[in-house]
């Protein structure tokens, strides 16, 4: 079961800044100006993202953006897509709970990550000029081990991401404006469908290229009024000081450093180089020198996330930590208490568009990969573009529709935190998808029973450690083994077993992947500076708050 979050202490410390507690005690009520920012800003995203679109009609245009996106709106479309209310809710949750400031492991880890993989996958799946990346599996394997991936990866989408984006996203709305969850939640899913349903890939890019440029801006404002209110830097870190380090004990229940070292890694490498909603943006780009500039530019804003969203959590602990009735309340608070008229609506916008902007590409990528992963592939392979098109669409609307009912049942106390939540969940698919993908990369003779056995075998045996895993004496519902633990635990048996297949039953011959011959793979010198500058960053990062 998910860790518990350590009850939130409080201090005696109100905010200072002249005029920033605006907010009544009955809740927050935008004022004239708020509600004309608001409306401008879903405006202009709207407007922009229909124009640029321009209604797709094929099924490159409508699930790739045409193979068009230069790098700077690569980028920025991932850190929307990345940064949500999951992150602004759950990680700022993490924040002011008992893991402080070790909760930016994920971001930072995923900077070194995406650098890596935009140096050695990237290339390889421009090159063979894929649609989703169970595609790649049946180059690989089979058709069979296709099929597993893309059901088990919408099913994530669905169940756990674009259900929690939808639940905290709606939290929020619900801690700053009194709209009652379920309302929430719905009104979030009807905002995503529209934009995407009409524009596809290319619609969600350039919204994104707002919400995410948006949703940075407002943090970093949340971040300098919140340091005020705190009675600037030296005052915040030494009062937080036992929650401003990256590196916890090996015993810690929320993340210890073993399982950053260990089943974190399988995450990030999951996470930016195989998922979906993440490389289906580096698809679409218009070169391999757009698609790497575009992750790297990615994991270079992802270093802003400790300022712009961990710190702020820390700050609401801080300065109000007992109006906090559970972790994630802190960012909205914050926001609640501190944000003058204007800035409200603006980072009102913002959420709300970073919410909308996650839920699009999830959307997206879940419509892409059941449309030309199991449709096309399996039952008709004649279908016309339009069809095609019109199919994404539709199934844009399911998804949404059982998003919006398994969203609010996130709020069990059980599941620890939304954001808890969600990397609990995705251990299902994690350390199987990864063994089958290296596999498939690093090992050509690795035969179609191995992709099969890998995929299946990993949510099998992680179940059993979920279930298993005895509890800690004393911890009420901690486990012994942190599920980052078991998710390499996980992936180091996947790999096992799909290694003694190998060898007993190894492929005649490797099977080729497809080939665009116009792609040129060969990474700049701008790409390699670019690569180490955010990794130089990420090691000073951690050689400041060790």
């Amino acid at each position: 079961m998910p860790a518990r979050m350590m009850p939130a202490r409080h201090s005696d410390l109100k905010p200072s800044m002249p005029g920033a507690s605006i907010a009544d005690e009955e809740g927050a009520i935008l004022s004239s100006l708020d509600i004309v920012v608001v409306v401008a800003f879903f405006t202009l995203v709207v407007g922009v993202s229909l124009w640029k679109s321009g209604r797709e009609k094929s099924s490159e245009g409508y699930f790739l953006a045409g193979r068009g996106l230069s790098w700077w709106l690569i980028g920025l479309s991932i850190v929307a897509a990345n940064i949500s209310t999951e992150q602004m809710v759950g990680m700022a949750g993490q924040g002011a709970g008992d893991i402080g400031l070790a909760v930016s492991n994920w971001q930072l880890v995923g900077s070194v990550g995406i650098v890596l993989i935009a140096l050695t996958l990237l290339p390889r799946f421009l090159r063979a000029g894929i649609y989703t990346m169970p595609e790649f599996l049946e180059y690989r394997y089979n058709v069979v081990t296709r099929s597993i991936m893309a059901i088990f990866t919408a099913i994530i989408y669905v169940a756990v991401l674009l259900a929690a984006v939808l639940y905290s996203g709606a939290l929020a709305l619900e801690k700053l404006f009194d709209l009652e969850l379920v309302h929430g939640v719905w009104l979030i899913g009807a905002l995503a469908a529209i934009y995407t349903t009409w524009g596809g890939l290319k619609a969600v890019a350039w919204a994104d290229l707002f919400q995410g440029a948006g949703l940075l801006l407002g943090g970093i404002a949340i971040f300098v009024l919140g340091l005020h209110a705190c009675g600037g830097w030296e005052s915040f870190t030494s009062y937080n000081t036992d929650k401003l380090h990256m590196i916890l004990p090996a015993d810690h229940a929320g993340l210890p450093w073993t399982g950053v070292l260990s089943g974190m890694w399988i995450v990030i490498l999951y996470y930016c180089g195989l998922n979906q909603f993440i490389v289906q943006r580096n698809l679409a780009a218009r070169s391999l020198r757009d698609g790497q500039l575009g992750v790297i530019f990615a994991g270079a804003l992802w270093l802003l996330v400790p300022f712009v969203v961990v710190m702020p959590g820390i700050m609401a602990f801080q300065l109000y930590g007992s109006e906090l009735v559970k972790p994630d309340e802190a960012f909205p608070t914050l926001l609640l208490r501190l944000t003058p008229s204007g800035l409200r609506g603006f980072m009102f916008a913002a959420i709300a568009g970073a919410v909308v902007s996650s839920l699009a590409s999830m959307l997206n990528s879940a419509s892409t990969i059941i449309t030309m992963d199991v449709y096309r592939r399996l039952f008709d392979r004649k279908a016309s573009q339009h069809r095609l098109v019109w199919l994404g669409r539709a199934l844009t609307l399911l998804f949404v529709v059982a998003g919006c009912l398994v969203a609010p049942k996130i709020g069990d106390p059980r599941f620890g935190g939304v954001f808890n939540y969600i990397q609990q969940f995705q251990g299902y698919i994690w350390p199987g998808v990864v063994a089958v993908f290296l596999f498939g990369i690093f090992i050509p003779r690795t035969p179609g029973a191995a992709g099969v056995a890998g995929l299946v075998l990993g949510p099998a045996i992680y179940w059993i450690f979920q279930q298993y895993t005895p509890m800690r004496p004393g911890a009420g519902e901690v486990q012994v083994l942190h599920f980052l633990v078991q998710v390499a635990l996980t992936f180091a048996i996947v790999a096992a077993v799909m290694a003694v297949i190998t060898i007993v039953w190894p492929r005649n011959a490797a099977r080729e992947l497809p080939l665009r011959q116009e792609m040129n793979v060969e990474t700049s010198r701008e790409v390699k500076w670019a690569a180490g500058l955010v990794i130089t960053a990420v090691v000073l990062f951690y050689a400041v708050f060790w």
